[in-house]
C-alpha cells in the first residue's frame, strides 16, 4: 500500500495534535498498521500499532495513556491522537503498514518488519 501521513504542526506542551495516514491500494484493512517516530540523530522508534480489526492495539511505554491510535477502514485510513504532548514526543512521525501479520506479537515494534512507510509528518512540541 502507498501510505500518505498529515496531520503534523508545531504545538505547546500538553496540547493535542492528531495525525493521520491515509492509505491506497485494496490491502488496507488487511495490513496491520503502525506509528513509528524518529527523533535527529536517533533511531527510528515505535510508538504505537494496531491490528486489521483495530481490536488489539499496542503502544509504547513512553506514551501509553496519552496517544490513541484508531482505524476507519472504510476510508482507508489510520489515526494517532496525541494528548499532553511533551517536547521529548518532537520528532517526524511515520506510518507503518504490514500485510503478513503471522508474527505481529514478536514483531510489532521492529521498524524493519514493516513493508511500506508513508513519508513522515513534523511534529514539534515547544516547552
Amino acid at each position: 500500500v502507498q501510505l500518505q501521513a498529515s496531520g503534523g504542526g508545531l504545538v505547546q506542551a500538553g496540547g493535542s495534535l492528531r495525525l493521520s495516514c491515509e492509505a491506497s491500494g485494496r490491502a488496507f484493512n488487511k495490513c496491520l498498521m503502525a506509528w513509528f517516530r524518529q527523533a535527529p540523530g536517533k533511531e527510528r522508534e515505535f510508538v504505537a500499532a494496531l491490528t486489521q480489526s483495530g481490536r488489539t492495539t499496542y503502544y509504547a511505554n513512553s506514551v501509553k495513556g496519552r496517544f490513541t491510535i484508531s482505524r476507519d477502514n472504510a476510508v482507508n485510513t489510520v489515526y494517532l491522537q496525541m494528548n499532553s504532548l511533551k517536547p521529548e514526543d518532537t520528532a517526524v512521525y511515520y506510518c507503518g503498514a504490514r500485510l503478513d501479520t503471522s508474527d505481529a506479537r514478536i514483531y510489532y515494534a521492529q521498524a524493519q518488519w514493516y513493508d511500506d512507510w508513508g513519508q513522515g509528518t513534523q511534529v514539534t512540541v515547544s516547552s
